[in-house]
């Protein structure tokens, strides 16, 4: 008895020694978010990124290679799968949950040793009809058998938190996916107008300087200048003749991008050259700093992916205490076939309960606990530099906003004084009151002019795609 009540106690200690855990560490927290992007802004609640992106781009041909992209895009389609395998684990984590139910056929034979506890007891003992229990001694079962581990401490269930949570970030990966490729087009397609306007803008200017090609060269043979000068001239027209080459160069390669972007092989980009100067039909309205935690999809994947990997830290502290297991079966035995269904003499059922402790392996369990715990922390940070990261983008994006308006005015009086300066300059040089170089920069700073121009017009309108997606809009 009293060996008895020894064992009992020590069972007791062990338990006790196998439920302490370590204690979770702490991160730094989060600073507190701003009311307002910047002091120059008043705080409002009416957000672009609300808008959904069918209606904040009025362009038809680029609203249909967007629709095209989503639909065919090899990163949305591979971002839908992942989805479909987050799903699935969410799924085996919750029939985790539930017992498990097996039907069972069973057959096997035995023979016991004639020195042992069992052959000695079945020498002579009647099984059935007066028949002892033959030497080899046969054993059918058809039936069920179950085991069920009672999820007392919470494991399996936070298992199964941890696998939800992870499947709604995999839904928020698609749409940060979504995001970036809507803005991806948009970019490529802005991009693509203005490459068009420039190749535009190259051969209008070769034109005109092939005019004054021909006037330089009249004014050779009426020995009003040399030949350096027609040279010089020369090179002018060849120079744009290989920028010309360039341009549609890159007019191909961005047209391809876009074409991978909507996943199929290379074709030709419908759209308008016009939409260089188009405007947004409606200002851009940025809300205020807590509204990314909603409208930022890469946000909201960095907070459940956190709190997915809370759940991992709660159940890896669960492995530390006490596991019950039940296992129980129900069937028909017997160790002839033609009894087996004999009731209710064949009947078989059985129930028992295992409660274990560990004690010898918390080394492992200490590991995984430690590795779910720093997970945790890291994602933390994770979640922390994704907030940041979110307001500093949408902060650059409000100033570059401001400051293109203005550089834009300023571009488009500069191109304009260029413009008028090359008839100009040809006037004067035909009346001897200006040389061949005045001519040859006026038509140099021209061109470099327009294409800033049309430079900045492009910053305009991928500005207003990049301010849409830091905000958090294009996938809703």
């Amino acid at each position: 008895m009293k060996s008895i009540k020894i064992t009992l106690l020590f069972l007791a200690f062990a338990t006790i020694i196998g439920c302490k855990t370590p204690i979770i560490n702490k991160a730094r927290t989060l600073k507190t978010l701003p009311e307002s992007y910047s002091e120059n802004t008043i705080p409002d609640t009416t957000n672009t990124a609300n808008i959904q992106w069918k209606n904040y781009f009025t362009d038809q041909n680029l609203v249909t290679l967007i629709d095209s992209a989503i639909v065919n895009n090899q990163d949305i389609l591979m971002a839908m799968q992942r989805i479909q395998i987050a799903k699935s684990d969410v799924l085996l984590q919750r029939s985790a949950l539930l017992p498990q139910v097996d039907a069972s056929v069973a057959g096997g034979v035995s023979r016991f040793g004639k020195y042992t506890s069992d052959g000695a007891g079945n020498a002579g003992t009647p099984i059935y009809r007066n028949e002892n229990i033959p030497t080899l001694l046969p054993d059918y079962f058809v039936g069920l058998q179950t085991n069920w581990e009672v999820d007392i401490w919470g494991k399996l269930k936070n298992k199964k938190r941890a696998a939800t949570l992870r499947f709604l970030a995999g839904v928020e990966a698609k749409n940060v996916v979504l995001t970036n490729l809507i803005a991806d087009v948009a970019v490529n397609y802005f991009e693509l107008i203005a490459l068009d306007n420039r190749l535009d803008a190259v051969q209008e200017y070769l034109k005109l300087q092939e005019k004054a090609l021909q006037i330089m060269k009249f004014q050779k043979e009426a020995a009003m200048v040399n030949r350096l000068a027609v040279e010089q001239f020369e090179a002018n027209v060849v120079n744009s003749k290989a920028r010309e080459i360039e341009i549609s160069q890159e007019i191909i390669i961005t047209e391809n991008t876009i074409n991978l972007l909507l996943g199929r092989f290379p074709q030709a980009i419908q759209r308008t050259r016009e939409v260089i100067d188009s405007e947004f039909g409606f200002a851009t309205a940025i809300g205020i700093p807590s509204q990314l935690m909603q409208n930022r999809p890469d946000v909201r994947q960095a907070e459940l992916e956190l709190f997915a990997a809370k759940a991992d830290v709660k159940s890896a502290k669960a492995a530390f205490y006490p596991l019950l297991n039940i296992d129980g079966s129900i069937g028909f035995q017997a160790f002839r076939s033609k009894l087996l269904f004999s009731t209710p003499e064949s009947v078989a059922y059985g129930i028992a309960g295992n409660l274990t402790a560990p004690l010898l392996n918390r080394r492992a369990i200490k590991a995984e606990f430690a590795m779910a715990n720093a997970t945790q922390i890291e994602l933390l940070y994770n979640y922390q530099k994704t907030v940041i990261t979110a307001f500093v983008e949408v902060n650059n994006q409000i100033t570059s906003l401001q400051n293109i308006e203005k550089l834009l005015t300023l571009k488009k009086q500069e191109a304009a004084i260029y413009d008028q300066s090359i008839e100009t300059s040809l006037t004067l040089f035909k009346a001897n009151r200006a040389n061949y170089l005045e001519v040859l920069l006026s038509q140099q700073n021209a061109i470099e002019a327009k294409m800033q121009l049309l430079d900045t017009k492009k910053d305009r309108l991928v500005n207003r795609v990049n301010i849409y997606k830091a905000l958090g809009g294009g996938w809703k």
